[in-house]
């Protein structure tokens, strides 16, 4: 992405959240709403700052869990997604499972990781955003590698091309869009699904753990704070995959006899 259309893109949202937090500065100001019900932006701010180290170790924690998991989430749906296309009965079977795993609510599967790991580990949370992830990534790329178009399919056999280079020149590169569409979604969704998981237990040292305990003390400007450090965390995550989706672009671009999708 050059520079000028990153700006074009950036700017409309920006502009956005700037109104949107002078807005709420003054309906707190002009209608003197108590500090327990909705702190000001300014308030927030401050506590932020206040407890900056504290907000970005809490941070530091739900975002180690949230990469862990996301990575082995992405990972695993790859991988499965290649196994479904190339057995139809495969698809058959772990499709259905797949969707039914990923209707069990969250507190239900966070309660079963806890009870077969200890309390002070992580896994739990990281196989909740594992699993998230892994449904995610799995539909996009499932997708991606099979809905090639005929036409191209038919183009590599004239040329009796092996399976593993229809694979390689076809499939791949057709699933590579499905693939970053999924970590876009998956990449913010990981966030949130680490420090939902760590509000059901497990180490006290996360976002999770502290935003809800805050507001449990009536410290609400606090509470915020940590909510701008999962905001900043879930935010980080998708510029990542962001990025990495424009190089690759780039490079299949810059190639020869490239194109980018």
């Amino acid at each position: 992405m050059n520079p000028r259309r990153a700006i074009d893109v950036a700017v409309p949202p920006a502009v956005f959240g700037v109104l949107f937090v002078l807005t709420w500065e003054a309906i707190v100001q002009g209608f003197d709403l108590k500090p327990y019900f909705l702190p000001a932006p300014s308030a927030i701010w401050n506590a932020f700052v206040d407890n900056f180290d504290l907000v970005r170790s809490a941070a530091f924690a739900s975002g180690a869990n949230a990469l862990v998991g996301l990575l082995a989430g992405t990972l695993l749906g790859i991988s499965v997604s290649f196994l479904l296309m190339r057995f139809n009965i495969l698809n058959e079977l772990v499709s259905p499972l797949a969707i039914a795993l990923n209707a069990v609510p969250i507190i239900v599967l966070v309660a079963v990781f806890q009870n077969m790991f200890a309390s002070t580990s992580e896994i739990p949370r990281r196989l909740m955003v594992m699993l998230i992830v892994f449904f995610i990534v799995l539909v996009n790329v499932a997708k991606g590698l099979r809905q090639v178009h005929a036409t191209h399919l038919e183009l590599m056999r004239s040329y009796a091309a092996s399976p593993l280079a229809v694979l390689t020149k076809t499939r791949i590169p057709n699933a590579l869009p499905y693939l970053f569409t999924a970590l876009k979604i998956a990449a913010p969704t990981a966030v949130i699904t680490a420090f939902v998981s760590e509000y059901f237990g497990g180490r006290q040292n996360g976002l999770g753990y502290f935003i809800p305990s805050n507001f449990a003390n009536s410290k609400n400007a606090v509470a915020w704070a940590y909510v701008i450090g999962a905001c900043l965390l879930g935010l980080t995550f998708y510029l990542i995959s962001v990025v990495l989706e424009s190089i690759i672009k780039q490079r299949r671009g810059a190639a020869p006899g490239g194109e980018t999708t």
